[in-house]
């Protein structure tokens, strides 16, 4: 809640909603619910003012101070701190490793058990399922898996394997002969002084030889670190994990920090436990907070004894910590007290008051460094040519970045000169349109996509294949490499759609602005005959949608914190989606008329497909595709600013009051960014049209509405129907 001004957080995570350890027994066991047993990262980003990138870090390059993500341009950083946890140890495994399910990263692992759960459900017999791993990871799984098969009604043999000679080897006596009783008590048997050495689908082979058989296995045993730590160059233990000193800065690397499992404290080793990475916590923000501002970084202590509550699965737990041990449910509701606890600070977000510019000006010389001296620490900007983005920046934001190859793309970037040069077909018309907007989400690559996305739906409802595109990009008074990066984000998001389209990138224009925005002059061909217009209805014609509508008021709940991670992502997901394909099959089914739903909402849009014609339309919003979380946001309250400037089209079109009471009402004038194409197809065609769109992965397609004659003239009356 402390922030610094002149200093971007990014959090790079593989899953919008991270789960915590600790409960992770309790949410196998059915006790906890998937949100209560997670964090949602896109709220808690917000509210902590950093960008959120959905991706996975497979690499680091310390010269060049970027992070390699899956599925992205590299990620630059000037301090990176890693704190991506650990995976269960497979390295002595021979035969079929990928025949036991891993229990970290747990995000996948709760996929994997999702499926197993299924299995055990569908299975006519008892399902027999083993768990390599004899600590307290492995104990407290066994149980609550135990517990959930027992709930679901579902026959189960369980059973663990261990190395060591009891389970629970780093806890005292009395535990161990409370959970061994416990074990005992639920007929799930322990096989101790056991090395697996080999796995096969369905069989495991000791070192001794001997062979377990089992339908699923899961791996609990030591964890491991990523191959990418050790590959970078930065100093590890001899089991590869992140070597930190005790201010927990890798001691090869002075701008790197570590936590969690996977790191490893040199002065103060530790077991691989949360209670550790959640001490943790506090003091990594502290010394990063001070390596920003060039301050000496303290150091940490870890405790040596800790407090372990570990759950049976059944609504008791058992305490450990020295020798001391306590069980019963009271144990459990103390554990269940404190994670609730710990997860509240995460989950219920106080609001935050938004930095002011005069905050944001006063920034820290030290944090600054080199940047200090640069122009966009200047009070005064020069306007006119005198704003264009330099050359050099521009060069270095385009390096590296290709663009397709088009034989009608005369002249283009591969040659640059003042001008593109397209060759347009006999026979061809040019279809051109332009669109811009800034940024509704942080995250550069992505904003990227969603506009090439956006600009190119225009082409798609015309029925045109897109050709080229000019760039229009405005961007901050920023220090040269941050504006590098954001440009070359932007662009390659941008470049990774065009690409996928066929489409070349042949020029643009860069400047200086006071915020960020985006947009592309695009250019498609089209046969004359062949063109689409938005107007053109005919009586009979269904109303078929292509996407799932209710960004505008996801974006809005998103800025304001108030969105679930996975209603965003969703929402993403469909506008970094293509019409192109979309287009086509309206095209190929007879498409009397057809538009891209974007900033005007559906209800502005079926009125310019009305045009001033003698039209009744008449919308089943029972199947109008929302988004998840869209009904919720809207009814929260929770709008885009266009929706009452969309909503003042209600003036030009008679509603009835049915419609007007639809529970889905609302969201017709929610605007739309990179939204669906809306066409108009004759009856006769319109399943064969909706399946088509369905097979061609648009799964959220569906037949909106009708189209009817009536004598009112001028007006466009809109009805709702009362079944399909």
């Amino acid at each position: 809640m402390r922030r610094i001004p002149g200093v971007r957080v990014t959090l790079i995570s593989r899953h919008t909603a991270t789960p915590y350890s600790g409960m992770l027994p309790g949410l196998i066991a059915g006790r906890y619910s998937f949100d209560e047993a997670h964090i949602d990262l896109g709220p808690l980003s917000r509210f902590a003012g950093a960008r959120f990138f959905r991706g996975e870090v497979v690499g680091i390059d310390l010269q060049a101070q970027t992070l390699t993500v899956s599925n992205r341009p590299p990620v630059a950083f000037d301090v990176v701190s890693i704190n991506s946890g650990s995976t269960p140890s497979t390295d002595t495994l021979s035969g079929s490793p990928e025949a036991v399910i891993p229990v970290k990263p747990i995000d996948r692992f709760l996929v994997q058990w999702d499926r197993l759960l299924a299995r055990a459900r569908d299975r006519a017999g008892s399902i027999r399922i083993g768990i390599v791993g004899g600590g307290a990871g492995g104990v407290e799984l066994a149980l609550a898996i135990q517990a959930r098969l027992h709930a679901e009604s579902c026959a189960a043999t369980i059973e663990i394997i261990t190395d060591g000679a009891d389970i629970l080897t780093t806890h005292n006596a009395r535990v161990r002969r409370k959970f061994n009783h416990a074990l005992a008590a639920r007929d799930i048997r322990v096989h101790s002084t056991t090395r697996i050495a080999a796995a096969q689908v369905g069989t495991l082979t000791a070192e001794s030889g001997a062979e377990f058989r089992y339908d699923e296995v899961l791996w609990v045993t030591q964890a491991a670190a990523p191959d990418w730590i050790a590959e970078s160059g930065l100093a590890v233990d001899t089991k590869g994990f992140l070597l930190v000193d005790d201010c927990l800065r890798s001691v090869s690397h002075p701008n790197v920090f570590g936590a969690g499992d996977i790191a490893a404290m040199q002065a103060s080793p530790r077991p691989k436990s949360g209670v550790f990475a959640v001490r943790q916590g506090r003091p990594l923000a502290a010394n990063l907070r001070r390596v920003l501002h060039r301050r000496a970084l303290k150091s940490f202590k870890p405790q040596r004894k800790f407090l372990s509550l570990i759950g049976t699965g059944d609504g008791s737990a058992i305490a450990s910590r020295g020798a001391w041990a306590l069980e019963g449910p009271m144990i459990w509701a103390w554990k269940q007290w404190i994670d609730r606890r710990f997860m509240q600070r995460f989950q219920v977000l106080p609001e935050m008051a938004p930095m002011t510019d005069a905050s944001q000006a006063r920034v820290s010389p030290a944090i600054l460094g080199d940047a200090a001296s640069a122009p966009a620490t200047e009070a005064m900007r020069c306007g006119g040519c005198g704003a264009k983005v330099g050359a050099a920046a521009l060069d270095a934001a385009l390096a590296g970045l290709q663009t397709t190859l088009r034989d009608d793309v005369v002249v283009g970037l591969d040659a640059p000169d003042d001008a593109a040069l397209l060759a347009v077909a006999p026979g061809k018309l040019l279809a051109v349109s332009v669109d811009a907007f800034r940024p509704m989400i942080d995250d550069a690559y992505s904003f990227g996509q969603i506009t090439a996305n956006h600009c190119l739906n225009d082409l798609y409802a015309m029925g045109a294949a897109p050709q080229s595109a000019l760039t229009i990009a405005a961007l901050p008074v920023w220090p040269e490499r941050k504006l590098v990066d954001e440009l070359r984000q932007m662009l390659a998001g941008a470049l990774a759609v065009f690409d996928a389209e066929g489409v070349a990138l042949v020029g643009g224009h860069t400047s200086e602005a006071a915020e960020l925005s985006l947009g592309f002059t695009v250019t498609g061909l089209i046969d004359r005959e062949q063109s689409l217009a938005k107007t053109g209805l005919a009586a009979g014609d269904r109303l078929i949608l292509c996407k799932a509508i209710g960004t505008g008021t996801l974006l809005a709940a998103d800025m304001r914190g108030k969105a679930r991670g996975h209603w965003v992502d969703r929402a993403l997901d469909s506008m970094r989606k293509s019409n192109s394909s979309a287009g086509r099959c309206f095209s190929e089914h007879g498409a009397r008329a057809c538009t891209d739903v974007t900033g005007f909402g559906l209800f502005g849009h079926l009125l310019e497909m009305a045009g001033r014609t003698q039209t009744r339309i008449v919308l089943d919003l029972d199947a109008l595709p929302l988004l998840a979380g869209a009904l919720e946001c809207m009814q929260a309250g929770i709008a885009s600013t266009m929706q009452e400037k969309n909503a003042q089209a209600l003036k030009n079109a008679d509603c009835t009051q049915a419609l007007r009471d639809h529970a889905a009402f609302a969201l017709l004038f929610d605007p739309q960014t990179a939204g669906g194409l809306l066409a108009a197809i004759p009856a006769a065609r319109a399943d064969a049209c909706l399946g088509a769109l369905l097979a061609a992965d648009y799964p959220d397609s569906a037949i909106i509405g009708r189209v009817e004659s009536c004598g009112g003239a001028g007006r466009v009356q809109l009805d709702l129907a009362v079944s399909r």
